[in-house]
C-alpha cells in the first residue's frame, strides 16, 4: 500500500523549507552588503556540494536498505549546522556553514525521490498526484513569508527556515521504510548503463536545463525588487510558477497518454527559452512576469517528470537511488552551481538583461542537443 499522505506530508514541508530558503536568502545576503558575486558563490554552494554528496548518500542508502533512517540522521545534522549561520558573519564562516549544512541535507531529496517512485512503481503520472503537494507547500510558505518579510527585519529569515527544517524532519519519522525487494539487475554495475545510448546526453541536457534556471534561483528576487515590486509581490511571483507546476502535476496522466518523452522534452526547453527573455528584457511589466513565472510548468514540471520517467526505465533495483543521485548531482548539483556562479560573474560585468540572456542561451543548447540526437530520450527497458 502506498503511504501517500506520508509521502505528500514530506514533499510539503521540505519544498516549504527550501522555498523560503532559494527565495529570500539571497536578500538577506544582500542586506547584510554582501557584492553580488559573493552572492553568486554562496548561493551557488547549495549547488556545488550536490555534485557530490548525494551519490554519497546514495550508495550507502542503495547498500544498507536504511533510506529513511539515512534522511532523519543527515537532516538532522543538517539542522545544527544551519544553527551555525546565526553566529556566523564574513564571507568566509558563512561559505564553511552552508558547505557543511548542504553537504547533509543533500541526502534528503534523491533518496525520497527514490522511495517515492519505489512504492509508485515507477509511474510518473501518479507520482505527479503526490509531489504536487510540495508545489503547495512551497506557495504557502513563500507567499506568507514574503509578507512577513515586508514588516520585520530580514534577520528573521533564519528563525523561519529554523522552524521548516524542524518540520521537515518531524515528516521523515512518519514515513514507512520501504523495503526493496530483489531485483534481476542489482548485480549490473552502474557503468555499464552510463554506457546505454542515449544516457550521458540525457544527463548533458539535464545539466543544461538546471544551469539555465541558476540566474532565477539566485538573483530573480533582487531582480524584482530593483524594478520596484515588493517582497510580497516578488513572493507572488515565486508562487504563480509553483500554481503553474501544480496544474501540470495533475494533468500527467493524462499528458503522459498523449505526448512522448521526447515531444514534452522540446516543448519544456523551447519555452524555457521564451520564459528568460522575457525575465531579461521585460523586467518591469508584471503581466509578462506572470505569465513568463507561468512557464515553470514546462522548465520544472514537464521536464522532472519526464526526467523521472527515464531515471525509473534505467536505473532498477539498488541502482535507483545512484540514478537519481546522479540526476541530482549533475543537473541540480553541477548544472545549478554552473548557473549561479555564471549568473554571479555576468550580472557584475554585463548586468540583469545580458545575464538572463545567457539563461536562454543554455537552455537553447539542451533544445539544439535533444534535436539533433533523439536518442537523448531513449527510454530503453531497465
Amino acid at each position: 500500500m502506498v503511504p501517500a499522505r506520508a509521502l505528500a506530508s514530506f514533499y510539503f514541508a521540505y519544498f516549504a523549507f527550501i522555498g523560503v530558503f532559494a527565495t529570500y536568502f539571497s536578500l538577506y545576503l544582500d542586506k547584510r552588503g554582501f557584492s553580488p558575486a559573493e552572492i553568486g558563490i554562496l548561493m551557488s554552494l547549495l549547488n556545488v556540494v550536490r555534485v557530490v554528496m548525494p551519490n554519497v548518500w546514495a550508495w550507502l542508502s542503495d547498500h544498507t536498505g536504511a533510506h529513511l533512517n539515512i534522511i532523519r540522521v543527515t537532516f538532522s545534522i543538517a539542522i545544527f549546522a544551519f544553527s551555525a549561520l546565526f553566529f556566523a558573519t564574513g564571507f568566509w564562516q558563512l561559505f564553511v556553514v552552508i558547505v557543511v549544512m548542504c553537504a547533509f541535507w543533500s541526502a534528503a531529496m534523491p533518496i525520497f525521490e527514490a522511495t517515492t517512485m519505489s512504492y509508485l512503481e515507477g509511474d510518473a503520472a501518479r507520482y505527479g498526484r503526490i509531489r504536487l503537494w510540495g508545489s503547495v507547500g512551497f506557495i504557502v510558505a513563500v507567499s506568507a513569508a514574503g509578507w512577513w518579510l515586508d514588516f520585520v527585519p530580514i534577520d528573521w529569515l533564519l528563525w523561519l527556515v529554523l522552524a521548516l527544517m524542524l518540520v521537515t524532519l518531524a515528516c521523515a519519522f512518519i514515513v514507512p521504510e520501504r523495503i526493496t525487494p530483489p531485483h534481476e539487475h542489482d548485480a549490473v554495475p552502474i557503468g555499464d548503463v552510463l554506457r546505454r545510448p542515449g544516457v550521458g546526453l540525457f544527463f548533458l541536457a539535464c545539466f543544461l536545463m538546471i544551469a539555465s534556471q541558476g540566474a532565477s534561483f539566485v538573483f530573480y528576487s533582487i531582480y524584482m525588487v530593483e524594478q520596484g515590486f515588493s517582497k510580497a509581490t516578488v513572493g507572488v511571483l515565486w508562487s504563480v510558477g509553483v500554481v503553474a507546476e501544480i496544474i501540470i502535476f495533475l494533468f500527467l496522466p493524462r499528458i503522459f497518454g498523449r505526448f512522448s518523452l521526447y515531444h514534452l522534452w522540446l516543448l519544456s526547453f523551447g519555452l524555457t527559452v521564451v520564459r528568460f527573455l522575457i525575465v531579461a528584457w521585460m523586467p518591469s511589466v508584471l503581466a509578462l512576469q506572470v505569465f513568463a513565472q507561468a512557464l515553470h510548468m514546462f522548465s520544472f514540471g514537464t521536464y522532472h517528470a519526464t526526467a523521472l520517467a527515464v531515471l525509473h526505465a534505467n536505473f532498477k533495483g539498488r541502482l535507483k537511488a545512484r540514478g537519481q543521485a546522479l540526476y541530482t548531482s549533475l543537473s541540480f548539483g553541477l548544472g545549478g552551481a554552473v548557473g549561479g556562479m555564471l549568473s554571479g560573474w555576468t550580472w557584475q560585468a554585463w548586468g540583469a538583461g545580458w545575464t538572463f540572456t545567457v539563461s536562454s542561451a543554455l537552455a537553447l543548447a539542451g533544445l539544439a542537443l535533444i534535436l539533433l540526437r533523439p536518442d537523448v530520450l531513449n527510454r530503453q527497458p531497465g
